[in-house]
């Protein structure tokens, strides 16, 4: 038997999602979703993977923390000279929730854009102030030669911005995921999954169950 092999599980009657019973939006289906997580997960429920491709077609994905849902389009902040940056500039991503404790998974795809300037600004004037000087002493993706160096960048900004707030660094910021379609899966007995997928049609969504 494979190490991998498990045992079959059923289901409570409350995982149990009709197409019928679903929400028509899938933003508003998420957002329910998504507060389930939160209530169940034991570490970051907002986690997620992000997927891109390289101009040479190499895909590339790592996980980052969802920072929002504005107006439909899913937010996360990085920085604009790291690898992932690198590959947006095709202006295309995916990304994927998984809550184990849930047994369910969502996967976002959709055309990518930095946010406007004043909500990279709201948001790094929220984060801790530790993660407003790393944002500065990380060159993030690009070669290090030693811890020590890391450290000693970071001691360098503290001591720059000590007796002042931390401004964002100008290659510092967001990126909102459009979502073309995003597909809605759960967990069922005997891998008879439950899968729908909302796809944009014109102003609205068209939602198609799926074969497991």
């Amino acid at each position: 038997m494979s190490q991998f092999a498990m045992k079959e599980l059923s289901l409570p009657a409350q995982f149990l999602v009709n197409t019928m019973d679903a929400s028509t939006d899938p933003i508003a289906q998420f957002h329910a979703w998504m507060a389930d997580a939160s209530a169940s997960e034991p570490n970051d429920p907002n986690a997620m993977s992000v997927a891109t491709v390289t101009a040479d077609g190499q895909p590339s994905v790592r996980i980052l923390l969802l920072k929002g849902v504005e107006n439909g389009a899913f937010q996360f902040f990085t920085n604009y000279e790291s690898r992932k940056a690198g590959e947006l500039v095709n202006g295309k991503a995916a990304l994927c929730f998984h809550w184990k404790t849930l047994r369910r998974q969502v996967r976002v795809v959709g055309p990518v854009e930095k946010v406007p300037a004043a909500a990279s600004d709201a948001y790094f004037g929220v984060r801790q102030r530790g993660s407003q000087i790393g944002a500065h002493a990380s060159l993030q993706s690009q070669p290090l030669a030693s811890r020590d160096v890391l450290v000693q960048a970071v001691a360098d900004v503290e001591a720059r911005y000590a007796e002042q707030d931390v401004p964002r660094p100008e290659n510092w910021g967001g990126y909102q995921v459009i979502p073309s379609e995003i597909e809605f899966w759960l967990d069922q007995p005997y891998r008879l999954h439950d899968r729908f997928v909302f796809t944009r049609a014109g102003n609205g969504w068209q939602m198609q169950r799926l074969y497991p």
